[in-house]
């Protein structure tokens, strides 16, 4: 008799660990039953549910190439559909709204030292500027523009880890 995935069968706990238990099947083959697939509640301690030598009824989940057989006790047990816990259901996003995070930090009308907003004088549009679309940038350009970034951040932190030592390199004594 082939173990085949899906299938139920009867099997014998041979051995516990702290991850799972190792059930006999029979055709001789051990498998091993995660402590996740144990129960449906949470089960800190594998042997409050199992001991060895209990014939159990497992559900073969996986059969690697290398022999090992998945196993597992809860879903080997047929619950009506009344019983089985519902999932609550997620509420629908729009398209397009996957992250909302706001505006971000340092963009226009934020004062950045890289330009971008306030008003430039010439009436209440702030100097008739128009928002241009940008064309994608290269990875180049990107990899420029994080460059110059981690360097500045690079330097400021520099600065302040010096100012709190009292000087350049200066070793406590």
């Amino acid at each position: 008799m082939s173990i085949e995935v899906g299938s139920k069968v009867q099997g014998k706990v041979t051995g516990i660990t702290h991850f799972g238990a190792f059930v006999e099947l029979p055709n001789g083959k051990t498998g091993l039953v995660h402590i996740s697939e144990v129960a449906d509640s949470y089960v800190k301690d594998i042997n409050e549910v199992l001991t060895v030598g209990q014939e159990v009824t497992v559900k073969v989940l996986n059969v690697e190439n290398d022999g090992k057989i998945g196993l597992s006790i809860k879903k080997a047990v047929d619950r009506p559909v009344s019983e089985r816990p519902e999932r609550p259901e997620r509420p629908e996003r729009p398209a397009g709204e996957r992250f909302s995070r706001g505006p971000r930090p340092g963009g226009p009308g934020q004062g950045s030292p890289r330009g971008g907003g306030g008003p430039r004088g010439g009436g209440p549009r702030g100097g008739g500027r128009r928002e241009q679309r940008r064309e994608p940038e290269t990875f180049d350009t990107l990899m420029s523009k994080f460059l110059k970034d981690s360097d500045e951040r690079l330097s400021t932190l520099k600065r302040q880890t010096d100012s709190k030592r009292g000087g350049r390199g200066a070793k406590r004594g």
